[in-house]
């Protein structure tokens, strides 16, 4: 929609919204909506960013990162102790239940963690487990952790993306029946789970009194799905929901002037990068199996422009394969790509394609970056011609060697280390495009070395190699636009985890 389109959208919007009160508050409902669904509502069984918030909601984890303070903190663990390099002890807490009542002990961790470190558990995010060996019972109470190799970012990840499941439930109803009736220890409870509309929580009254995060205050949340922009912000201008995100910028400038709204935005964790197909899976003559032509891609991009005119706020152009803020990124030991196309295209002559090529880009999210991003392509010879899917759809077209090139955005879990970034894409797994025994190797070094120093040297290896052969073309980091209900009390932080749990109507 243009902005002119923009403008009469809001104010007839406005116009249907005199007469009626936001419903969020005065039901206790906190309605938000995302255009993306989890394939899954377990958390160790999707990979998408709203997989990420229904987690938070749901389920706890051993410990707790203060967003405010980066301090970790007790959470279903009381105490944790480094035994060795390949050894963390847990004492955990006494006390809690999960949403069906049963108690939280030793064996809900063990079975957690002995689960999803094996083949059986088919974790979707291999990275976020595969350093973990197994999980032993020392007591009712008291766990130890054994790790497949020293992992100094364990912690980090401890705090994230590794939710306590309640043993014996999960055995009962296998992993089906757990995506449609979950259960955890978390601020909220799920009562429904509607494929293609979204999910259902409402608030824990037996939540555990000492959690770090405080007691919810909000009654209901309702998760929906809207796939369409101009459909969300029509939502929340009459009512219909309570908060959106990942609002394009001249509309987030022009919900300012809405009464009864609240807009803030940010520079976020996440990053935008086309991915291309080096090994040449995709088919037996790719061009992206050419150094020449995926360094021609890099120069052929202007990312100032993208991050500036389509993302805005803190976006920044971005050319090395993680987040900056991140531990082990360091954005200055890369040798970057200038916007020049005139390189690009003697770039393609040098590899044999002086009149460029056709190829396919896929995607599953930010059309109008796409469409940029092939505009630019265009503009030295190649045409892009744009396949959008489903992400999980897309993903498993990328794991099968069938997508030559693809734009895909990565939050890391919202953890802040380099592992949780170039370490899950170039690492030899199913999302490596490279496959670059250099780069794994330096890669591993750098995910396990105890050293600070060790860590820092290999990651700055290993993103130096991925530049120079241009294994990726970072594009940006995302700036978030949040709009929401001015009756709501929200906090975004940059690590795109918006904390519904810690929200409270005003």
């Amino acid at each position: 929609m243009g902005l002119k389109g923009f403008a009469c959208g809001i104010a007839f919007s406005l116009f249907l919204a005199q007469g009626q009160a936001f419903a969020g508050k005065a039901n206790d409902t906190l309605v938000y909506a995302s255009d993306t669904e989890p394939e899954n509502v377990s958390p160790y069984h999707n990979d998408a960013r709203e997989g990420v918030i229904l987690a938070h909601l749901a389920w706890d984890t051993l410990i707790y990162r203060d967003p405010q303070t980066g301090e970790y903190k007790p959470m279903l663990a009381t105490h944790w102790q480094q035994v060795d390099p390949l050894t963390l002890d847990f004492d955990l807490r006494q006390g809690v239940t999960f949403h069906n009542g049963d108690p939280f002990t030793a064996d809900d961790v063990v079975f957690t963690f002995n689960y999803v470190a094996s083949p059986e558990g088919k974790v979707v995010t291999q990275q976020n487990v595969n350093w973990i060996k197994s999980a032993e019972k020392l007591g009712e109470y008291k766990v130890r952790l054994h790790l497949k190799q020293p992992f100094p970012a364990a912690l980090e990840y401890l705090a994230n993306p590794l939710p306590i499941y309640p043993g014996k439930y999960f055995q009962k109803v296998g992993l089906a029946g757990f995506a449609q009736k979950p259960v955890g220890t978390g601020p909220y409870r799920i009562v429904a789970v509607t494929s293609g509309q979204g999910v259902t929580l409402e608030r824990n009254p037996d939540y555990f009194k000492d959690s770090p995060q405080g007691q919810p205050r909000i009654g209901h949340i309702q998760f929906r799905v809207i796939p369409d922009a101009e459909t969300r912000l029509a939502e929340l201008m009459t009512g219909g929901i309570d908060w959106a995100w990942r609002v394009a910028p001249d509309q987030a400038e022009q919900l300012k002037a809405a009464p009864n709204l609240t807009v803030e935005s940010g520079a976020s964790m996440r990053i935008g990068f086309l991915s291309m197909d080096a090994q040449g899976a995709s088919s037996p003559d790719s061009p992206f199996a050419k150094a020449e032509v995926r360094q021609a891609v890099n120069y052929a991009i202007n990312r100032k422009a993208i991050a500036s005119q389509l993302m805005g706020g803190g976006s920044q152009p971005l050319q090395v394969a993680c987040y900056p803020e991140q531990f082990g990124c360091d954005a200055k030991a890369v040798p970057g790509y200038p916007y020049d196309p005139a390189k690009a295209k003697a770039l393609l002559k040098a590899a044999g394609y002086p009149n460029g090529f056709s190829t396919e880009i896929f995607a599953y999210r930010d059309r109008d970056v796409v469409e940029a991003l092939i505009g630019d392509l265009r503009a030295v010879g190649i045409d892009a011609k744009l396949r959008y899917l489903k992400y999980a759809a897309l993903r498993d077209q990328q794991r099968a060697g069938k997508v030559p090139m693809a734009f895909l955005a990565w939050g890391s879990f919202s953890i802040a280390d380099a592992s949780a970034a170039t370490g899950v894409y170039f690492k030899g797994n199913a999302d490596d495009v490279a496959k670059d025994p250099q780069v794994i190797d330096w890669l591993k070094v750098a995910d396990t070395a105890m050293d600070p120093a060790v860590r820092k040297e290999n990651y700055r290896k290993a993103l130096q190699r991925i530049a120079e052969q241009a294994y990726w073309a970072p594009v940006f980091n995302y700036s978030i636009n949040y709009a929401f209900t001015s009756d709501l009390a929200f906090q975004p932080y940059p690590d795109e985890l918006p904390r519904f749990a810690l929200a409270h109507w005003n």
